[in-house]
């Protein structure tokens, strides 16, 4: 019995070392998933023979988790903002918290903790003419607008926040704006 155990392991490593080619490399099995092909994002493709385009979206889809904003990026576009756009979010607590938050995150470099314009950033003369919440007309719609498209020097924030965070902040900015004009 023994015998037979050692033949059987001699018989196999014999097999498998004359199957082994030193020169050739040994077969890979789905090649494409250890050597992918690169195709460029809007390219030609050659998947369907119909002619569709599969790396395009169909013309006119909304993004997942994307809603539609109506109100243009333009002066007339703020100010119906401002007069007409109202928040949709309860004012609570948590919303407060979560507004001061953020706001901590991506406003109070520019425009400070307080919202007088004097953040870290205006202190260092990095930007210059950072308004103060008190000198300024503003309502949660101009807030969310400003927030969504950007105005003068700040860049939009629409890729940072979604909607809903948009709102608590600008709940908070409403909050300090109170408390500067007292």
């Amino acid at each position: 019995m023994k015998n037979r155990i050692i033949l059987a392991v001699i018989f196999l490593g014999i097999l498998f070392k004359s199957c082994a080619d030193q020169s050739r490399p040994n077969y890979q099995y789905f090649p494409n998933m250890y050597e992918s092909v690169g195709y460029e994002t809007y390219s030609e493709s050659d998947a369907f023979n119909n002619g569709i385009e599969a790396q395009k979206p169909v013309e006119g889809t909304i993004a997942r988790g994307w809603e539609p904003y109506g109100y243009p990026d333009t002066n007339e576009g703020y100010e119906d903002a401002k007069l007409n756009l109202i928040s949709p979010l309860e004012i609570s607590d948590t919303n407060s918290k979560n507004g001061k938050e953020l706001y901590g995150i991506y406003c109070a470099v520019c425009h400070g903790n307080k919202g007088d314009g004097q953040g870290i950033l205006m202190k260092r003369e990095k930007f210059l003419g950072v308004p103060s919440y008190a000198d300024r007309e503003i309502t949660p719609g101009s807030i969310y607008h400003v927030l969504m498209y950007g105005k003068n020097a700040m860049g939009s924030h629409a890729g940072q926040v979604n909607s809903e965070e948009r709102w608590q902040i600008a709940q908070h900015v409403m909050e300090l704006r109170t408390k500067l004009k007292k």
